[in-house]
């Protein structure tokens, strides 16, 4: 038997867990698709795909009241979701129009329906909403398996310490889950944002997903062990490298332990320079973590999800009734709520937009809304209306030139005129921002500064466009980096200008939760910092340890270095006069 197989994927969830594997058949069931010739072939077979997708709303319905009465908010929400999309009339409309017009039957006709859907999210360069295509997934597994009448809950107790190998599972799935006897998952699907990882996260269960046919690679019984931290596991471990990771789960445990010491504390440097630090999150689910781990609010609530996973555009009624259900969970701390920063090609719904070359830089984000008025202003007012339950500030991305901004300053102000008029309530004066990522804006960031109340710089877009470098692309992804002079510079120059004029400056982008970056973003003068709510105690951590006048003569040293290499040197030389506590990683 060979040992010691490493298995690279995705870290999901953090923490180190070691046991047997038990692989679970998740996959979809298979199926003999036919042609059907009579009328009576094709109702049966309509009858078919109402009872399976009633028999999954059921089983979805039990999974909901056994994660209430486990508290599991997260699994809730997500159920919620997925029984509404179960119950869209359209999408079960366009399953029977296949089965009647082209005479297949059930199972192919929801497969094709399916596919359609997935394809109008396939191609969005956004890792986020890429996963949120496994919501489709998850239904269309249920739907198939209740098709071919098998068993959807994924396993019994085994009446042992388990590791669970999964093709993928979804928050109905984890709810059937005995946290006493499971110590962690692994998935070929997946990735941080997933509603897998979330799970795992809520379930603090050590978790790699991503990990492409893990299922081929493990076999029932073999010892397995998870590194969630590092995205690896290791099949049947030798007694040496087995000895090794029980040490690594004792170290990491403590650190656990100690980092919850963090959680009622303040972001404040050792000599009292305050950073705030606030959360990101993408659906509703997500707020218990932003909670759970302290956050002093959410730095940036991405609205994407709520258009791409509708057949229809969201009303107005139901923007308000997420915005305000996430304002007064929050409360009183802020919610920073971003407006949709996604192309009209990416709409399930109907958005008549021509085709574009380059869409990633076309007509998307504030150029889309901009131009798609009605979109844009429910939202507006959706949020307007919602800021009356609690402390919300708006942030626009894609900013590229003041007059955008001026157009939005309009459009506010019209929607505003517009909520008077219907006697609406609605908070008449809310705090708008800019996310800085594209370069011209950062140019013109003094410009800028004196038009809005608060910065966001998404390093993410701004890294790639400054460098010319697409972050996705295999061949030239090393490229990608954050050291760059002319990113610290650039940073630098944005900090100041908001600073010289008065206003905050926040980061959302991923450099803002890597320890690494925290000291040069310290001597920078960031004010927020906005990240994966998992990472906020580390962060807290080593911003408690630093020395807030030594990071900022580091910097100023680090801002004459000609390349990447030289400052990533000179800031690990720096790592113990800036702090006697933090050790950077190369």
């Amino acid at each position: 038997m060979e040992q010691n197989i490493l298995l690279k994927g995705i870290g999901a969830s953090p923490g180190i867990a070691i046991g047997k594997a038990l692989l679970v058949d998740h996959g979809r069931p298979d199926f003999s698709h036919y042609r059907l010739s009579d009328p009576q072939e094709i109702q049966q077979e309509i009858d078919y795909l109402h009872r399976a997708i009633e028999e999954s709303i059921q089983q979805l319905m039990r999974a909901k009241k056994e994660v209430s009465k486990r508290k599991i908010k997260e699994a809730q929400y997500i159920i919620d979701t997925h029984i509404l999309m179960l119950q869209d009339k359209v999408l079960i409309a366009n399953a029977v129009k296949k089965i009647k017009n082209e005479k297949v039957d059930a199972a192919w006709a929801l497969k094709a329906t399916m596919q359609e859907l997935k394809k109008n999210i396939s191609s969005i360069d956004d890792e986020y909403m890429k996963e949120r295509s496994s919501d489709l997934d998850y239904i269309e597994k249920r739907i198939l398996r209740n098709l071919a009448g098998k068993k959807t809950d994924i396993l019994s107790k085994p009446g042992e310490k388990i590791i669970i190998i999964a093709y993928d599972l979804s928050p109905a799935d984890t709810a059937n889950l005995n946290v006493e006897e499971v110590l962690g998952f692994v998935t070929e699907c997946g990735g941080k944002t997933s509603h897998t990882a979330i799970m795992a996260r809520a379930l603090k269960l050590p978790s790699v997903v991503g990990l492409k046919d893990v299922s081929k690679q493990v076999k029932n019984g073999d010892m397995v062990i998870i590194d969630g931290i590092h995205g690896v596991i290791i099949v049947n471990p030798d007694p040496e490298m087995l000895l090794k990771y029980r040490q690594k789960k004792i170290h990491y445990e403590e650190f656990e332990r100690k980092l919850l010491h963090y959680k009622d504390l303040t972001s404040e440097t050792y000599d009292g320079f305050n950073i705030g630090l606030f959360a990101n999150i993408e659906i509703v689910e997500e707020v218990s973590s932003v909670l759970d781990y302290g956050a002093d609010g959410i730095g940036l609530f991405r609205t994407e999800f709520l258009y791409i996973n509708k057949r229809e555009l969201p009303t107005e009624e139901e923007l308000y009734s997420i915005f305000k259900t996430v304002a007064q969970t929050i409360a009183p701390r802020p919610v920073t709520i971003r407006t949709l920063d996604i192309g009209g090609d990416k709409f399930m719904s109907h958005v008549d937009v021509a085709e574009e070359m380059n869409p990633v830089m076309g007509l998307r984000a504030i150029r889309f809304c901009l131009k798609e008025l009605t979109i844009f202003k429910t939202q507006l007012r959706a949020i307007l209306r919602a800021g009356a339950h609690g402390n919300i500030k708006i942030l626009f991305p894609m900013i590229s030139c003041v007059d955008e901004v001026v157009q939005i300053k309009k459009i506010i102000h019209e929607a505003k005129r517009e909520l008077k008029r219907e006697k609406k309530t609605f908070t008449p004066e809310m705090e708008i921002g800019i996310m800085i990522e594209v370069p011209s804006a950062a140019t013109i960031a003094d410009i800028l500064a004196r038009e809005v109340n608060f910065f966001s710089i998404g390093t993410n877009d701004l890294i790639q466009y400054l460098l010319a470098i697409d972050r996705v692309n295999e061949q030239v992804a090393y490229l990608y980096e954050p050291l760059h002079p002319a990113v610290l510079r650039l940073l630098k120059n944005i900090i100041d200008a908001a600073h010289d004029n008065g206003i905050r400056v926040a980061m959302c982008g991923e450099m803002a939760g890597d320890p690494t970056y925290i000291p040069i973003l310290v001597g920078l003068g960031i004010d927020e910092l906005s990240m994966n709510p998992i990472a906020l105690l580390e962060t807290k951590q080593v911003i408690r340890s630093l020395y807030y006048t030594k990071c900022k003569e580091m910097v100023e040293k680090l801002l004459s270095l000609p390349t990447a290499q030289a400052v990533r040197s000179s800031l690990k030389k720096h790592a113990n006069s800036v702090s006697s506590k933090i050790y950077l990683d190369n």
